[in-house]
This record gives structure tokens, C-alpha cells and sequence, in this order.
């Protein structure tokens, strides 16, 4: 399929230039180092009249783009019909779906997926929301804008692309700076302890949490949260690209930006592996029983590591997850069902373990994916889109709302740009920088944050979408 925004190796490298600096990346970033630095002594001025309360931030990354118009669907008899309509063989039986009862949504039914049974009941509670049509923009997007190739995300559609996007909020541009690491090198010094990084990956290298000041630290999930990463060798680097289904990785571009990334990681790790572990095992007991999957295992030493919080002497974290397999060209209905279930299930037993830690009230999760698919089936799956839907979950969550704009599912409406490919109507800097403010960054810090911010929000308003007020 042929796009005339589409651009080849060739183009893309001649736009990204060695070391990213074009498009004013590298003068960009030494600005947001300076005013980090600067932020990160008014952090630190701030923790010493009175402290502050603990907050973590839990990042689930579900990779290779999640078909969320089957995780969140219209149930009201016409608006179900036109989802039906377009989504043919994809489409989950109306009387299949967990009926929800959106208290900012009028004169519309909505239900979930069928496995979401755990997210029903936080959502029905108050504790989760949705955030509708979302996606990576530079600024609102049209049709007409799209089809002019005007200042849009680069690698729309790619895996790589779009999933490098959404950890840096930054679509412009390819670099390894992700706004966790950008909201880390500003709020870092609240912690009294910096030997463990504030920002915490239970799946390596990962882009989200990398900054200029601060590094993710890369652990396990089995026994003390022992490091992940061993070693700093080319079998090494390749073996972790691998496991995180980044091995179509082709670019040297990127390919030089997490090579790098990873011995930083390893390094980093590690440093801190011996105190970490030592943390962990004397950490209180969680007693929630968790599933054995991977998911549901690495939650747990979420789990673990928050239990732990005293002992590392912290007042902020942000984790890292991320869960593969989502890439639904193929088998869709069954596939999605099953990790739709798992998710489900890991996500249910953590907000009891964290009730059962009493911290349920300073600790908010929410996922992240590539894109949404195409509304129509290519016959037994759907292929890449554009926007789609996430959700956060956590009992600070302004809940029980659908955020954003819910679109409308016909072919040709005013977002599609062709087999129901949706254009974005919510950023991905107004989603998380409802996350950074409640983590503890100020209204003045966003734009350091997420540089587009201005695009679609002003200071002089609320939060983006008062997910938290």
C-alpha cells in the first residue's frame, strides 16, 4: 500500500542525520538538561521543607499494536450495528460484551471485552478509565493535512516508529531520550537514595525511561529481582533486542541509540544490583496470589519492589513492562482474547496486592501500545492503524469516564484515512501529561516534558483531560 507520507530509508535518514540532531533535537535536549538541572534543585527544595508522599508510576507496554476497538465497544443497538458493520468477522457479539456505565457519557451504551472482567470492576468502582482514540501527534491532524504530508509523526504505521513515539512523545524526531527519563531528571532528587534508579524495567532497555540525567535499571523478576541484563557483549545486545520483539530493528540509526542505551543499562545495573536485591528480601511478605505468567509475575516484583519502598528510602518510581504478542495480522479474535485475559487477570491481582500494602492510593498503571488496528478485517486479523484506545487504572484515577473522543466507526467518516485507519483525535502528550503532573512535575515543567505540549494545551487551563481533578 502506497502513501504519498510514507518515507524510504533514504528520506528518513536524510531527515534524522547522524546522531538525530536534526529538526533541532540536539539543541532541544541540551535545553531540557540545563532546565532539568535546574528543576531537579527546586525537586530537591521542595523535599527538604516537608517531603514528599510516595508515587509510582507502572508502565505496561503492550507490543505490536493492540486492537482496542474490540477492548472498548458501543453497545447501544444503532451505534453497536455500526461497529458490527465494519468490523465484520472481528466483531465481538453484542451480548458477549461487559456492559460499563461511563458517568462523563451520555446518550451512549459502551462495553468491554468479555475478558476484562477484573477492568469492569475497577471501572464500575471509580478506580480505571479509558482514554479514547488516542495516538502520537506533532499537532491536530486532518485528512486533508495527511494526505499534504503535513508535519506528521515519522513512520506512521511502522512498529518501530510508533512505538519509539509513544515512549518519547516526541514523533518528530528518533532519539533515546523518553519523557519517563524527562520526567525523572527533573523530580530524581526528591529521592534521599539514588545508588537505584528512580526508573525501574522489569523488561531492559526501553526507551521510556531513559534521560540525561537518569537511566532505567534494568532487574528480573524471579527471586530478588536479581539484574535482568548480565554481561556487555554483541550476543548479549542482540539476545535482549530479541526479547523485547525489536530484532526487526534495521536501522542503524537505531540500532546505534539502544546499543548504546544498553551498555549504559548494564552498566547502571550492575552498580545497584546488590543493594536492590537486599531491598527486596527483606521487603514485607506480599500474600495476593499472582498467576505464573511473565506478566503477572513481573507485576509482582512491582509489587515487591514498592513493598520495599522504605528500605530503598524513595519517594518516586516509575516501572517499565511490557508485554509482546499483540500484533494481530493473524488469529486475532483468539489471540487477543487470551492476552486480553492475562492482562486482565495481572492487573487484578497487583490492585490487591497494593490494597494489601495499604499504597493503593499513590500507585496509578496504564498502557501504552504501537497503534490500534484498522476497524476493517483482512480476513482472520486486522493491520496497522493510527489511533486507538488505552486505559490507566489506579485507585487516584479520576475513574468511571471515558476520556477523550470516542470516533465514529464508519467507513469515510471526517478521521478515516481509508479502511477505517483512524487519525488521533486525543495526543499522547495530553494522556501522559495527566501522568506526569499527578507523579509530581509542575504545570511549567510539562513543556520541558513533552515539547508539543503547546500544540494541543495551555497552563492556563486544568490538566489536559482532568483525569486526576
Amino acid at each position: 500500500m502506497s502513501h504519498k507520507h510514507k518515507i524510504t530509508r533514504r528520506k528518513f535518514l536524510g531527515r534524522v542525520g547522524l546522531g538525530c540532531a536534526s529538526l533541532g533535537v540536539t539543541p532541544l535536549y541540551s535545553g531540557v538538561t540545563n532546565l532539568g538541572l535546574m528543576n531537579a534543585a527546586a525537586a530537591a527544595n521542595r523535599s527538604a521543607f516537608g517531603g514528599a508522599d510516595y508515587k509510582a508510576l507502572v508502565c505496561i507496554m503492550l507490543s505490536g499494536g493492540n486492537d482496542s476497538f474490540n477492548m472498548l465497544v458501543p453497545r447501544g443497538q444503532s451505534e453497536y450495528q455500526e461497529y458490527a458493520d465494519v468490523r465484520g468477522n472481528l466483531a465481538i457479539a453484542q451480548n458477549e460484551l461487559l456492559p460499563i456505565n461511563p458517568s462523563n457519557v451520555s446518550g451512549q451504551e459502551f462495553g468491554i471485552h468479555p475478558s476484562l472482567t477484573n477492568i469492569q470492576n475497577l471501572f464500575e468502582e471509580g478506580n480505571a478509565a479509558f482514554v479514547a482514540n488516542v495516538g502520537a501527534l506533532i499537532e491536530p491532524t486532518t485528512v486533508a493535512e495527511y494526505q499534504d504530508d503535513l508535519n506528521l509523526p515519522l513512520g506512521l504505521f511502522s512498529h518501530v516508529d510508533q512505538r519509539n513515539h509513544w515512549q518519547t512523545s516526541v514523533p518528530q524526531n528518533v532519539n533515546n531520550i523518553g519523557w519517563g527519563g524527562r520526567l525523572a531528571d527533573i523530580l530524581y532528587t526528591n529521592n534521599n537514595n539514588n545508588d537505584v534508579s528512580m526508573n525501574i524495567s522489569l523488561d531492559g532497555v526501553n526507551v521510556f525511561q531513559r534521560g540525561n540525567i537518569v537511566q532505567e535499571f534494568a532487574i528480573g523478576y524471579q527471586d530478588n529481582g536479581s539484574v535482568l541484563l548480565n554481561g556487555s557483549g554483541e550476543n548479549d545486545f542482540y539476545n535482549t533486542l530479541k526479547r523485547q520483539t525489536l530484532d526487526n530493528l534495521l536501522d542503524q540509526t537505531y540500532h546505534n541509540i539502544l546499543k548504546t542505551a544498553y551498555a549504559n543499562t548494564v552498566t547502571s545495573a550492575g552498580n545497584s544490583s546488590f543493594s536492590f536485591s537486599s531491598a527486596i528480601a527483606g521487603a514485607p511478605q506480599i500474600n495476593t496470589p499472582f498467576a505464573e505468567d511473565s506478566l503477572s509475575q513481573k507485576l509482582l516484583m512491582v509489587a515487591k519492589t514498592i513493598a520495599a519502598r522504605n528500605t530503598l528510602d524513595v519517594c518516586n518510581q516509575t516501572f517499565f513492562i511490557e508485554l509482546g504478542g499483540w500484533d494481530g495480522h493473524n488469529d486475532l479474535l483468539e489471540n487477543h482474547t487470551t492476552l486480553l485475559s492475562q492482562l486482565d487477570a495481572a492487573i487484578g491481582s497487583f490492585q490487591l496486592a497494593m490494597a494489601e500494602l495499604g499504597v493503593q492510593d499513590d500507585v496509578v498503571g496504564f498502557t501504552m501500545s504501537d497503534f490500534g488496528r484498522k476497524l476493517i478485517s483482512n480476513g482472520d486479523g486486522s493491520d496497522h492503524a493510527w489511533g486507538g484506545h488505552s486505559f490507566v487504572f489506579g485507585n487516584p484515577v479520576n475513574g468511571q469516564k471515558i476520556y477523550g473522543q470516542f470516533p465514529d466507526l464508519f467507513l469515510g467518516n471526517t478521521l478515516d484515512l481509508g479502511g477505517g485507519r483512524l487519525i488521533p483525535t486525543t495526543s499522547c502528550d495530553e494522556y501522559f501529561a495527566e501522568l506526569a503532573l499527578w507523579f509530581g512535575a509542575s504545570s511549567s515543567d510539562l513543556y520541558q516534558i513533552f515539547p508539543n505540549i503547546n500544540n494541543f494545551w495551555t497552563t492556563t487551563q486544568d490538566g489536559p483531560l482532568g483525569m486526576f481533578s
